[in-house]
Order: structure tokens, then sequence, then C-alpha cells
């Protein structure tokens, strides 16, 4: 008798790394790397930030009917922030929070090892931030200083709190109120 070969195995027992969260971090991955290819960082950046904006938006809802709150306060901004990537296998802390921003730290990207030399991916973290920080305090510009997509080893994100007119600030701005 013979021993089994591979092509003899059942399907559902190969093993594969195929299950749904690798395979829309792929998609999104290749969807973003298309965007880039193709129309250029800046444009694919600006494609995937009206996403993460709608995203920001519904995020925003869901988080201030959970609280029972109509506006979230600074501190609640900050931490919403947080949770909101470690709901989605994010590794974000907060660093600082004051008057003027709100730093954060990142360790552990939702995209893992998907989001690397995918910078316009890290436009759904800037746009998710800005708007959920703007909607709730009137105005954010985020400042992705550090990412794991531009090869650092973390993420550092400041949120500026309060508009300046300099005109060559770092991050992209936010209004609303």
């Amino acid at each position: 008798m013979t021993s089994p070969t591979q092509s003899d195995v059942p399907l559902i027992e190969l093993d594969l790394p195929l299950e749904r969260d690798v395979f829309l971090r792929s998609m999104l991955r290749e969807l973003s790397g298309s965007l880039q290819d193709i129309v250029g960082l800046d444009e694919a950046s600006g494609f995937i930030s009206l996403v993460g904006q709608r995203i920001g938006d519904q995020l925003n809802e869901d988080y201030r009917t959970a609280l029972g709150v109509s506006k979230l306060t600074r501190n609640q901004v900050a931490e919403v922030l947080v949770d909101l990537k470690r709901r989605i296998n994010g590794g974000f802390s907060i660093e600082e929070v004051n008057d003027d921003h709100i730093v954060l730290t990142n360790t552990h990207c939702p995209f893992a090892e998907k989001v690397a030399g995918r910078p316009a991916l890290c436009m759904m973290t800037s746009n998710v931030f800005g708007s959920i920080t703007a909607d709730n305090l009137g105005y954010a510009r985020v400042d992705l200083q550090e990412t794991i997509a531009d090869g650092a080893p973390g993420c550092r994100v400041v949120i500026h709190l309060k508009l300046t007119q300099d005109k060559v600030a770092a991050g992209r701005e936010y209004f609303r109120g």
C-alpha cells in the first residue's frame, strides 16, 4: 500500500495561510499598491482618505452613542482613538494629552506586515483620527511623524488641536465644529 500524497489530503486539511483577515489585508495592500503605482502616492492617499473619513464619521457616531454623549472630551477622544485601534488589532497607546495636542504611539499596525511599503494605507489612520478629533474638538492637524509603512519600528502620531498660521506645518488638517 502506498502512502498518501499531498494531493490525496482533503483541501480543508491543507496548511494554507488563508482566512478572512489575511485575505482582506492582502486585498487592501494590493489595492493601495495599485493606486500608488497608477496615480501616485498623493492621489492614492486622497482616495483612501475619503474612505477613512467615512469610516471615522461612523465610528465617531458609534462611540458617542455608546457613551451617551453629543461630543467627546479631549481625553475621551484620545481614549476612543486608542480603543478603536485596539479593537482592530492595533497597538496604539497614549503618550501625552494636553490643550495643544494628543500624542499616540503604536507598536503594531492593524494591517500587520501588509502595510510595509504602502504609506497610502496610513491615510486611513490620519482620516479616522482627524475626522473624530475635529468633529468633537473643532480642529485637528494629524502629523504621522513615524510609520511602520515607511519602515519605522512603530508609529508616532501627533494630533494638533489648535490652528496655527504656520504654512509649512506637517500633517493634514481637519475642520468641523
